[in-house]
């Protein structure tokens, strides 16, 4: 039972989930004000339903992926060995896997706000529908990041139960930011995209034009964070934040030297981690030095 668990566990990759998490524990931070004058037994419940929110979302657009490319998968040398391909979980449990998930996606979104409950179904579909772009566009790079650039927005709606400006700018940096990463690590399937007629941006451009497409993606990303520093008066910790992102950034497109694309995904993969941190980071300290996020209203 402990060896079928681990097997779904590494299915949907969980270590994963720290490249959103941060942001929305950030987001629903600035949401909840801090969490100033919540009984704690409020805050547990609201923190714990989130994640749990975003644990079982994400589950169910991996499972969902598995399952969708599962033909595809067994076809590329490099994801022949998943667990579908490899026989290791069978196509009935996976897709048990992503209805109980699903269904528990939306009955905690039902239990943190009414509004969070009525969206959940197509913010659901939504994160499944990913798994289709790269049949017909190489822009599935940037979905998959608008996938994954819900959880600020979620997290906030969760708290507040209504849309803001403040984490529809957190949804496109985190979009523009995981497009970009999603487009290096295409690289590793350029030719086998392009011999099964699959779009993603190495397919199209090249792998050169690939991550340089990557890079500018990712001084956008930088970009919109300076003008999210200046519009909400972010202060220094935020600015803090952006340098270290930008000498991060800097150093993986400009300065590494090493050409492997196997060292070049793991330097990207903690990078991940480490900007997803920055950014809860500068957002948790922006909040305790009295940010005002009704700036806007």
């Amino acid at each position: 039972m402990l060896k079928k668990i681990l097997e779904f566990g590494h299915l949907v990759r969980l270590s994963h989930s720290l490249f959103a998490m941060p942001f929305a524990i950030g987001s629903m931070w600035v949401a909840a004000n801090g969490f100033k004058g919540m009984p704690w037994q409020d805050i547990l419940k609201m923190v714990g339903l989130i994640v749990l929110c975003m644990v079982t979302a994400r589950n169910s657009a991996m499972s969902f992926n598995r399952i969708a490319d599962a033909d595809i998968d067994a076809k590329n040398p490099r994801t022949a060995k998943r667990h579908l391909p490899d026989g290791r979980l069978s196509k009935k449990s996976v897709i048990a896997f992503l209805i109980i998930n699903g269904v528990l996606f939306v009955t905690f979104a039902f239990l943190l706000q009414p509004l969070a409950g009525a969206l959940a179904l197509p913010v659901w579909l939504l994160l499944l529908s990913y798994s289709y772009w790269k049949r017909f566009s190489w822009l599935c790079h940037w979905f998959l990041g608008f996938a994954i650039g819900m959880s600020p927005l979620g997290a906030w709606i969760a708290v507040r139960g209504e849309f803001a400006v403040f984490p529809i700018f957190l949804l496109v940096i985190l979009m523009l930011w995981m497009g970009g990463f999603d487009i290096i690590y295409a690289t590793q399937d350029e030719e086998i995209d392009r011999q099964m007629g699959l779009h993603s941006v190495p397919a199209r451009f090249g792998r050169k034009r690939a991550l340089q497409i990557a890079f500018w993606s990712h001084v956008a990303m930088l970009a919109l964070c300076v003008a999210f520093g200046f519009v909400w008066d972010m202060g220094v910790a935020w600015w803090a934040v952006t340098g270290l992102m930008t000498a991060a950034i800097s150093y993986i497109h400009l300065f590494r030297k090493s050409d492997d694309l196997d060292a070049m995904n793991r330097d990207f993969f903690l990078a991940n981690v480490a900007i997803s941190v920055l950014v809860m980071i500068g957002l948790i300290v922006w909040m305790v030095m009295g940010g005002n996020v009704n700036a806007l209203y």
